[in-house]
């Protein structure tokens, strides 16, 4: 039932794909790549990844029955009594509007997780750019020189993370990559070695839909590019698995709250190898009759 693959998704495709399923930098050390927190086990990287933590500056804000900041500090205390090798979060990493209250409650909340392993982060449509900055300083990896647009790129041996910026307008819906980020794109690709590739953006991958309006220029440029194996992304505040022209498409859930009982309130746990992954949903709200369901995914070659 939850097998779903699509090779060209329409916004309609994609939202039926999430009701099947159904059925940037950190000040936070140690400022290290996700590889060398797995030691010298190299063919397999186990990361947490979560989206859509909507961290409020205000604990006890809650909004249809969730409450995120006791949301993320259950997730934090799950995830820390058996750590991954790290930690990945495909934004909107604040409540709304990207405060600084906000930033300091994940940071606070993160604590015990990015004391012992990296965290990475992507901006979403509720970040504010120059506040995450400003709050998430010296995040492992190598921060990229993109005009406007925050993106960072990571070794996690045997894979390699590029996190992409799709915030367009803080508080507003859709989302944009833009002309600097999508020719940085093309030029990184062409220049960087075999190494399997995974993206991370914050808006869905759906061509047609309006949630991020190059959606169907990003596909163009790594359809070609065969070591892009999968995107995985939140927004949608659901989960599925899909797949597009081979490049598995990945929708995290979000872990503030869902937006219909239909899908878990949690967050994905992955193992990564040269050829292919594992993801297994973590569910602690929600719909919690898919914590647990687990899917294997092949890269293409």
């Amino acid at each position: 039932m939850f097998d779903i693959h699509r090779h060209k998704l329409s916004r309609r495709h994609f939202l039926s794909a999430s009701l099947l399923l159904a059925g940037g930098a950190m000040a936070m050390s140690p400022r290290r790549a996700l590889s060398e927190s797995a030691g010298s086990r190299n063919e397999m990287v186990r990361l947490a990844l979560l989206s859509d933590t909507h961290t409020p500056n205000n604990p006890k804000n809650h909004w249809r029955g969730f409450r995120p900041y006791k949301n993320l500090q259950e997730a934090v205390g799950r995830i820390s009594t058996d750590l991954p090798d790290g930690l990945v979060v495909t934004g909107d990493v604040a409540r709304l509007t990207g405060d600084k209250g906000s930033y300091d409650n994940f940071k606070k909340l993160l604590a015990p997780i990015s004391s012992q392993r990296p965290i990475h982060l992507a901006l979403g449509n509720h970040d504010h750019r120059g506040n995450f900055i400003h709050a998430f300083r010296n995040q492992p990896g190598d921060a990229e020189q993109v005009e406007g647009k925050y993106v960072v790129t990571a070794d996690s041996s045997p894979v390699r993370l590029i996190l992409l910026d799709s915030l367009l307008w803080v508080n507003l819906f859709p989302g944009q990559l833009g002309k600097a980020q999508r020719l940085w794109m093309q030029s990184y690709l062409k220049a960087c070695d075999d190494q399997p590739t995974v993206l991370f953006v914050h808006h869905t991958i759906n061509d047609g839909a309006n949630d991020m309006m190059d959606a169907g220029q990003l596909v163009d440029i790594i359809k070609p590019e065969t070591k892009v194996k999968a995107v995985v992304f939140g927004h949608s505040h659901a989960c599925s698995f899909s797949q597009t022209h081979g490049i598995h498409l990945i929708n995290v859930p979000a872990l503030g709250f869902n937006f219909n009982d239909r899908q878990p309130v949690g967050w994905i746990d992955a193992r990564l190898t040269a050829k292919g992954g594992e993801f297994t949903v973590r569910s602690i709200g929600g719909n919690r009759r898919l914590d647990g369901y687990a899917k294997r995914l092949d890269w293409r070659t």
